[in-house]
């Protein structure tokens, strides 16, 4: 897994560019806090319970393309003990489309299949990432999905759903942030495992305590 640890490091050096300046100002009550659950938040697992690992993430970056299966396996094994937070995190200097799919995500949510967007996004990320038709390509997501079409292409457009991707991703540069994936176990930001194994054993003791 040592090609994880290349990938999470050129992901961190680009999104160093993301500058404070580019970040506008979004109200969302309650804020986004770290490690806390919001009620805007997607999560997968136990909502109740005691271990919660949240994930800073932006679709475009390979390095979380990288993670995805290992999280995916994760929340396979420990669903019932841990809760898992996807976070959006666009570095949108370096992904000019991960804004965009973020809002896919969050509109294919309002249908209740923000999760099967979210896989549908990181298996074909090589699809849609340097695409100039992504309009076109979401709204084919949305259909193989079996979304509403018309009622997908409202909510990804819609002020309330670009408010919410704003606001996480200010939240997350606001938090010190600099790149993709970042996680957070219990509120405490952990170093990227460089194993799915590295990652269970992680989860382990967090449960142990």
């Amino acid at each position: 897994m040592k090609i994880i640890y290349w990938i999470v490091a050129i992901a961190v050096l680009l999104g160093g560019l993301y500058m404070l300046s580019n970040v506008g100002r979004v109200n969302i009550e309650p804020p986004f806090e770290k490690g806390v659950l919001h009620p805007l938040d997607n999560v997968k697992g136990n909502k109740d319970a005691k271990v919660v690992l949240m994930e800073y993430s932006d679709f475009q970056c390979p390095a979380c393309k990288s993670y995805y299966p290992i999280i995916r396996q994760l929340v396979t094994e420990f669903g019932g003990e841990i809760a898992f937070v996807y976070r959006h995190f666009p570095l949108t200097s370096i992904h000019p489309n991960a804004e965009f799919a973020a809002r896919a995500a969050e509109a294919a949510g309002k249908q209740g299949k923000f999760w099967e967007m979210h896989d549908l996004l990181f298996e074909k990320q090589g699809e849609w990432a340097s695409s100039n038709d992504i309009v076109k390509i979401f709204a084919d997501y949305a259909i193989l999905l079996t979304l509403d079409k018309e009622k997908f292409d409202t909510d990804w457009r819609s002020k309330e759903i670009k408010n919410l991707v704003s606001a996480q991703r200010v939240h997350a540069v606001k938090s010190g942030l600099s790149g993709t994936p970042s996680f957070f176990l219990n509120g405490e930001q952990i170093q990227n495992p460089a194993s799915l194994d590295e990652f269970r054993n992680i989860i382990k003791q967090a449960l142990a305590k």
